[in-house]
């Protein structure tokens, strides 16, 4: 028998349980996640679409102090992390369809912002970009409900795949737009879509550019989003109010896992938003001891020196990440989520502290500055591979350890506290400074690294998963 229709409506479901292979309806289970996977991909679009344009707003004709870029990039992960402590309760309320439609729909405003406000540069004030920062949050937030609205679609020895590929399909989003918008604003073919703009970097020729197409570009598809939800997706009655949601607190492991997602997509999420600007800062036009002046009239200082185009490296670091995320989600079913959590500490322990050979650019010449930005460089894409595998297996592990109901809590709450990664990494990396908060990175995660063992990997382990 599949799942019928509740007598309320075609909306909810009534007998569906997945566990029980005889009645569970797998035809529907995979419609609702291709379809919420697509409209996921839309929300991290949304989510990471400041962060492939704040790197070239000064570029572009905005005039901001370098200490303000950071806050504008880190803004979208500070509201994401706010409002996934309201989306994580939502799925049953609001159940999959309304919540998925609507949050998709949503996700307009800001992308439709950003466009209007890249076509006519300067002409924002400071605090009218930080609040679209802060709306292009709403994507961020999207995760902690949608995640745990797929879970209740499939058994427990297909969740692993299944949220995988939700999360790391979706986490391609970051990649997607970091990698089109270098691409998209320079097609003169899309005059149509407002005035262009001249972009001066240093050390380069000017060139014209239509930057609002990186957000207008986005616009269809997210209707198209927001029609299918609204059309084909169903939801599953699960019975629970906010504060019968809240008893996932009282569970130890709760907090233990959030922790270790703090290690994993805290890092995935925090990097991604920070990686243009750091490696301007670092091996780029925003060093001083590389490039003097701005503009047309800046001159590169270290004689033979190429200084690197963000646009062209930053959506490698997301797409490894994402990429990682999908591949190791089937191992993660059939090993188990612990070991590979294992797995990914000891690897960012590594990658960190390999890292950190690569955040004192030496000046002295361009070879010691190229063999230094290689290091920074492939460090940081280890960084994103070990916490792509991370990403994986702890939402592996999450649906082991705790019951349908407060499974899909708790991946909304350790989904919403490790969203505000990207505002944690930008303002620890202006305060403490670059090189000491990542080596609070590697100390983090030999904590994780010893939990993980003790808890969840080790034979005997109290909740071995």
């Amino acid at each position: 028998m599949s799942a019928t229709e509740a007598p309320r409506g075609k909306e909810w479901l009534t007998d569906w349980n997945p566990a029980d292979e005889a009645s569970w309806d797998s035809r529907l289970a995979w419609r609702t996640l291709w379809i919420t996977t697509f409209c996921l991909t839309l929300c991290f679009v949304a989510w990471f679409l400041p962060s492939a344009i704040i790197p070239k707003l000064n570029a572009i004709g905005y005039t901001f102090t370098a200490p303000q870029l950071y806050w504008l990039a880190a803004t979208p992960g500070l509201a994401a992390g706010l409002m996934r402590l309201v989306w994580m309760v939502l799925p049953p309320i609001m159940g999959t369809r309304k919540m998925v439609a609507a949050t998709t729909l949503l996700l307009f405003l800001p992308v439709l912002g950003w466009g209007v406000r890249t076509m006519l540069p300067g002409t924002a004030p400071y605090w009218e970009l930080l609040v679209l920062a802060f709306l292009a949050g709403i994507g961020g937030g999207a995760f902690s409900g949608f995640m745990p609205s797929t879970s209740y679609f499939f058994p427990k020895r297909m969740q692993g795949t299944a949220l995988g590929l939700q999360a790391g399909i979706g986490n391609f989003g970051v990649s997607l737009v970091q990698l089109l918008t270098p691409w998209l604003i320079g097609l003169g073919m899309l005059w149509w879509m407002g005035v262009s703009q001249e972009m001066a970097v240093p050390g380069q020729a000017s060139r014209t550019v239509w930057y609002q197409a990186a957000s207008y570009v986005w616009l269809p598809f997210i209707l198209i989003g927001a029609w299918l939800a609204w059309q084909y997706l169903k939801s599953v009655p699960i019975k629970a109010n906010i504060r019968q949601q809240f008893d996932i607190f009282r569970n130890q492991d709760t907090w233990w896992m959030t922790i270790l997602y703090i290690m994993t997509f805290g890092t995935f999420a925090g990097l991604s938003a920070q990686f243009g600007l750091l490696m301007n800062q670092l091996y780029g036009a925003s060093n001083p001891a590389i490039v003097e002046g701005t503009g047309q009239a800046a001159r590169i200082l270290v004689e033979g020196y190429q200084v690197p185009d963000p646009a062209a490296y930053v959506f490698l670091g997301p797409l490894v990440g994402a990429g990682a995320r999908v591949l190791f989600a089937p191992l993660t079913d059939r090993m188990g989520g612990a070991i590979w959590t294992l797995i990914s500490g000891l690897g960012l322990i590594a990658s960190i502290w390999w890292t950190i050979g690569g955040l004192t650019p030496d000046t002295t010449s361009a070879a010691t500055l190229s063999a230094g930005f290689n290091q920074f460089l492939w460090g940081m894409l280890a960084i994103f591979l070990f916490s792509g595998i991370g990403n994986a297996s702890t939402f592996k592990q999450m649906p082991m350890i705790f019951e349908p109901r407060q499974a899909g809590g708790v991946i909304g709450w350790t989904a919403a506290i490790a969203a505000f990664g990207p505002f944690l990494f930008g303002i620890g990396l202006t305060t403490i400074g670059i090189v000491p908060f990542y080596w609070i990175g590697v100390a983090w995660a030999v904590g994780c690294v010893a939990l993980t063992w003790w808890r969840y990997a080790r034979p005997g382990a109290p909740k071995r998963s």
